[in-house]
């Protein structure tokens, strides 16, 4: 009989065990500024990935895919994007693949300026964003739901014409942000905001990256925005991917190390990385998230490939 119970706890222990690693699903709904236009962020690593639109995106999910295998947390990693759309596109046209499964985790933005036709304004993005927070949780009453907050656009800031023509750079990251943060003060179906935007805004504030594309990037500074100085680099996506990826998993970004995998596949130095890693870092502590580092977690010294997916 005691034997009997011995197995019977050894076997709960494994189910147990077995339970725990269960891979969490994660849904990415967005427009370029997720599947990374411009940049050699949007095919990368497709494969590790699933593209409900079939078109082999990997972009940001992919990116982080990369990081939450690399400090072992399973996820299976989903998205579903199209250029140029805001939520009222997903609603209204994919509402199919948004409601495939009940996702564990979803991740969203809208168009960059807020409304395309009313650039900032936040009234369509609270309306719908409502309305797909509903959708989400009549699939998964559980369902986190994260909405990222997108960056300054140097073509709107420099340019005229728009509500930020003529004031800092800074400004229109602020505007969006302040936006998503209404959102989630709103509506109780939105768990937390993503401060890309505000990550964005420190990395020029930090002297990490470059604040005006059109006058040339200054010594040993990034540029966050590729060609079109519209859409981000490599480097804008990564860092897109480091906040989202602190924000959901609490892990901090700084355990990854200046030899995360995938940012030297994307070409970056040990020391872009690192600073990178530290913008992530910085923003997401001033927004209140705890951190943390996963025990008995060893990050490799030097540059290595990611595991094949």
């Amino acid at each position: 009989m005691k034997s009997w119970w011995v197995a019977v706890s050894l076997l709960a222990v494994m189910v147990g065990a077995a339970e725990a690693q269960e891979p969490r699903s994660i849904l990415f709904i967005g427009n370029s500024f997720t599947y990374g236009h411009g940049s050699a962020v949007r095919y990368w690593r497709a494969d590790s990935v699933t593209d409900l639109n079939r078109e082999g995106v990997g972009g940001v999910p992919a990116l982080f895919k990369a990081f939450v295998d690399q400090v072992g947390l399973p996820y299976d990693v989903y998205l579903e994007t199209r250029g140029g759309s805001a939520f009222d596109f997903h609603l209204r046209e994919k509402r199919a693949e948004i409601t495939r499964q009940p996702w564990d985790v979803v991740v969203a933005h809208g168009f960059s300026t807020l409304d395309s036709e009313k650039p900032n304004d936040p009234t369509a993005l609270l309306t719908t964003g409502r309305e797909l927070a509903d959708l989400l949780q009549a699939t998964n009453s559980e369902v986190e739901f994260y909405v990222t907050a997108t960056w300054s656009r140097p073509d709107l800031t420099y340019g005229d014409g728009s509500p930020w023509s003529g004031k800092t750079i800074y400004v229109m990251g602020s505007d969006v942000d302040a936006a998503y943060d209404r959102l989630a003060a709103e509506v109780p179906g939105v768990k937390a905001v993503n401060p890309v935007g505000e990550a964005f805004n420190r990395a020029i504030r930090a002297g990490v990256a470059d604040s005006n594309p059109y006058d040339g990037i200054d010594a040993d500074t990034i540029d966050l925005w590729t060609y079109d100085h519209y859409h981000a680099s490599s480097y804008g996506y990564y860092l897109e991917a480091l906040v989202v990826f602190g924000n959901v998993t609490g892990v901090d970004p700084l355990v990854l190390g200046r030899a995360e995998c995938s940012g030297f596949e994307l070409g970056m130095s040990g020391a872009q990385v690192e600073a990178l890693l530290q913008v992530a870092h910085d923003e997401l502590a001033a927004s209140g998230v705890h951190l943390h580092t996963p025990s008995g977690l060893t990050m490799p010294t030097r540059p290595s490939t990611c595991a094949a997916p």
